[in-house]
């Protein structure tokens, strides 16, 4: 029996790889997370695992191999709140316990499949996995880019030198089922939905960075599809590497806003209507851009997935307006 580890299997991503991992049949699965915040216990209560550990007790065991053979570790601990300022708690949870867990991986014969994010490319206007595109705006960022780095210099460019498959993944804006935990950390489409069912309207940025009101364009990714590319390396232990997992599809955020609209309108039995009339009706409300992000935002991302391709990696991803109204109608029955 294949048995795996999810570390920050809690959290919106782990756990939704525990359930792509349950689909599969395989239930071998060592969930690895801190629930100091209790209810976070929802994103995993509804699926298979084999053993629950504590984060704190999980990697030094794991490194003295208590946990017998493990074929792979899929990494998605960690510190994501952006707007964190405790750099040292931010480097002592992304990149030490990083550096330590490949270690111990290496030396067990155990594949590592980890999160890496965007949030490595700051403000660039390229998003390609190499270093001249690769500067953070904060220390979330640096800390994620600098596991990245180390990884480069153990392994060789495209970690050609890995005993065992190492593969990172730069995750652009996911969003979807079982993130509700994440506070202000949530994406947008789930605070616009809980937005829209007490006021009646969604909330987005006004203009900012050169870009009209909520025009700025992200690299919206669905969390199945993230799921599919990380089980997909999962099926390829030969392909290593760091790569952009995001849909390579930029687009505005007024388009997950009309999504949301349109959908919840739907589900009341009520019209679709185009951006222009939901701004007018007053469905939108366009706020100031908020002076604690300036210099801190990225106004457009889109993810370059030619790396991906060329590792032979053909997933079709899900655009806006199909993962939202998936996303919506999730929601919408889980309240």
């Amino acid at each position: 029996m294949t048995r795996v580890v999810v570390t920050g299997a809690a959290g919106f991503i782990g756990a939704n790889i525990v359930k792509g991992l349950n689909a599969r049949g395989i239930d071998d699965i060592i969930v690895v997370d801190d629930l100091s915040q209790g209810d976070k216990f929802r994103n995993f209560a509804d699926l298979r695992i084999a053993d629950y550990v504590d984060m704190d007790d999980f990697y030094p065991n794991f490194d003295e191999g208590h946990y017998g053979q493990v074929e792979a570790v899929f990494h998605e601990g960690a510190c994501s709140d952006t707007m964190e300022q405790d750099g040292k708690y931010m480097m002592d949870n992304n990149y030490t316990l990083s550096c330590e867990l490949f270690q111990s991986c290496q030396a067990q014969g155990t594949r590592l499949l980890y999160a890496s994010s965007a949030a490595t490319y700051g403000n660039s206007e390229t998003f390609r996995e190499v270093p001249e595109f690769e500067a953070p705006l904060n220390v979330y960022g640096y800390s994620k880019l600098l596991f990245d780095q180390r990884m480069r210099r153990e392994l060789g460019t495209n970690f050609e030198k890995a005993k065992t498959q190492v593969a990172g993944f730069r995750y652009f804006n996911v969003y979807g089922p079982r993130e509700q935990h994440k506070g202000r950390m949530a994406s947008v489409a789930f605070h616009q939905f809980n937005q829209f069912r007490a006021e009646g309207k969604v909330k987005l940025f006004g203009e900012y960075g050169g870009y009209s009101p909520g025009q700025q364009m992200r690299d919206f990714v669905f969390v199945d599809d993230v799921v599919a590319v990380n089980l997909w390396f999962f099926d390829h232990p030969g392909k290593s590497g760091v790569f952009n997992l995001g849909s390579g599809r930029a687009q505005p955020f007024n388009d997950v806003a009309v999504g949301v609209v349109n959908t919840l309108r739907g589900l009341k039995g009520e019209a679709a209507l185009p951006l222009e009339q939901i701004a007018a009706q007053g469905l939108i409300e366009y706020i100031p851009f908020p002076d604690a992000l300036r210099g801190k935002y990225q106004s457009f991302t889109q993810a370059d997935l030619a790396k991906l391709r060329a590792a032979g990696c053909d997933h079709n991803f899900a655009d806006v307006q199909t993962g939202v109204a998936q996303y919506v109608k999730w929601l919408a029955g889980r309240v």
